[in-house]
Formats: C-alpha cells, structure tokens, sequence
C-alpha cells in the first residue's frame, strides 16, 4: 500500500493530499528515510511523522483495506514515540494557548502564518 494512502486510512492526515504533501516536503519518514508518497508500506515498518515540534513514531501491524473508525486504528498501528517527546508536545501546546487572550478569537492571516513559520522552520 502507498505510503500517503495509508496516512490517510490511519487518519493521521485528514486527506490523501495532505498527506501526499506531507511526504513531498520531508515530513514522513519510513524506516528513517525520507520517501516520497508512492512508497510501499509493509507490515512492521516504522513510519515518523513530524508533529512540530516532535516525530511522532508508529509501527505498522497490519495494512487496512480502506479509511476505518478512529477506534479501530489502534489494530493497525502502534504508537513508539518516546514518552518525552509527547511531554515536550504538550509543552508547546501549552504556551501556544497562554499567547493568546481568552476570547481574543481566531488568529489573523497574519499570526497563522507566524505561527505556521514558528513550528516548522523547513
């Protein structure tokens, strides 16, 4: 199965084409090497998907037929990403709310793309 197909059914990308983006700009990593979105997946690879500011880390158990339920994709992948690394996530996620007023509303255009150059500078 290709790589950006099986993001997809995994829901680890809303949509085939994010996905597809993801591994056009170094975001995916199989086996700890970048690939491009027509790349096979096969049983117990290893597949890091950058979550600025981390990767997060799966292994492949089996490879899905189609786009399933968000509870059954614990069958088909398993989380390895290190324990500080998820804490460090959840770091960053706390200081991006404590910039932001409660009730300031949405971010501008201007803030959206501050903070998309903030989190990955690639």
């Amino acid at each position: 199965m290709r790589i950006d197909k099986f993001l997809w059914c995994v829901r680890l990308h809303k949509s085939r084409s994010l996905a597809t983006e993801a591994c056009q700009r170094g975001r995916v990593r199989l086996n700890d090497r970048e690939v491009k979105p027509a790349a096979e997946v096969h049983i117990d690879d290893r597949i890091a998907v950058r979550e600025p500011p981390i990767w997060r880390v799966f292994r492949v158990t089996s490879l899905p037929r189609t786009r399933m339920a968000a509870r059954l994709v614990p069958e088909h992948i398993v989380d390895e990403t290190p324990w500080e690394d998820l804490q460090k996530q959840e770091l960053a996620r706390r200081v991006q709310a404590q910039g932001r007023a409660p009730g300031e509303g949405r971010p501008t255009k201007r803030d959206r793309r501050d903070i998309e150059r903030f989190k990955d500078p690639a």
